[in-house]
């Protein structure tokens, strides 16, 4: 699906029509694709040129990708890298979205990965990726790519993350106080724009943005984000998130680690399970993480009392 994103957007940008091979349309734009040849001239069955037509109405006009330099990389845990890309033009993406992404070293194959920020004044991109088995696109971004090396990324899309563009208006006595602070987020029935986001793993990304985006335009919500990781060791980019919390009275940072005895009793459990015990009525309920906690997530989620309409879970992931 990331490689029929790009090809919809190819599709619709040089205004491509045969649907019998996509090879022979796409050859004079291949070698933009990715810094290596792809092999473009191979046939490929119809139906795939009908799913790129509709992901081409899809996905509108712009950019078929943005090329984007590595200006910053930390190795964030045991393989859990953190990336800052910056675009040669910038990417026009919303907090929760998911960008298609390409390597060099793997040209043609793309994966899914959400910026873990809003836009900056800078146009600077941060992608959280974590090394998977047999996973050789997010091997070579953790253990290969370095400061100076070029990426490609592709348009954005949305998976059911965002939260409106337009946030609501602040109700009466100011949209960030000390008070908020004092007691916890979500404390009594929480309005309808408060949030409970659920990150397992590299799912912090898309979610870590959406408090970024709240950050931005404070407007009276308060948010509680669960970090979900299997013990200390594992929970990445904490630094960041400490900051986050000290620095806004309407978020509360709750890590929960899943296989961590030594932690406090109010920190054991899997994401979903400490998640539960910090929701209250009228909460918008965002989940990301790992397919296993995205499988279960819904069921629980629904099983507890949630409103099927204050569940969201990622497309794709």
């Amino acid at each position: 699906m990331a490689l029929l994103t790009v090809l919809g957007r190819l599709h619709r940008r040089y205004r491509l029509r045969r649907r019998s091979l996509i090879g022979a349309a796409l050859a004079p734009v291949a070698p933009r694709l990715c810094p290596q040849p792809i092999g473009w001239g191979v046939p490929v069955a119809v139906d795939l040129g009908a799913r790129r037509a509709r992901a081409a109405g899809r996905m509108g006009d712009g950019p078929a990708f943005w090329p984007a330099e590595v200006v910053g990389r930390d190795l964030a845990a045991e393989g859990i890298a953190i990336l800052t890309v910056r675009p040669w033009l910038r990417l026009p993406f919303r907090p929760g979205q998911a960008v298609p992404v390409c390597v060099p070293q793997h040209p043609g194959r793309w994966r899914w990965y959400c910026p873990a920020n809003a836009p900056r004044p800078d146009g600077t991109v941060e992608l959280h990726v974590r090394a998977v088995p047999a996973g050789t696109v997010s091997h070579s971004l953790v253990h290969e790519v370095r400061p100076n090396d070029l990426l490609h990324l592709g348009p954005p899309v949305d998976i059911g993350l965002s939260m409106p563009a337009v946030p609501e208006p602040p109700p009466a006595g100011g949209p960030e106080t000390a008070s908020a602070k004092a007691a916890p987020a979500g404390a009594g029935r929480a309005t309808a724009r408060d949030l409970l986001l659920v990150a397992g793993g590299t799912g912090l990304a898309p979610l870590r943005a959406l408090v970024e985006q709240v950050a931005a335009a404070p407007d009276g919500r308060r948010v509680t984000l669960i970090v979900g990781a299997r013990t200390v060791a594992d929970l990445y980019d904490a630094i960041t998130l400490d900051k986050l919390d000290q620095a806004h009275p309407w978020l509360r940072v709750v890590p929960a680690f899943s296989h961590d005895p030594f932690v406090a009793p109010a920190e054991q459990g899997d994401a979903l399970t400490v998640a539960l015990d910090h929701y209250h009525p009228g909460q918008q309920v965002h989940v990301c993480g790992p397919a296993a906690m995205l499988d279960l997530a819904r069921g629980r989620l629904t099983a507890a009392g949630i409103p099927a309409d204050g569940i969201h879970l990622p497309a794709i992931w």
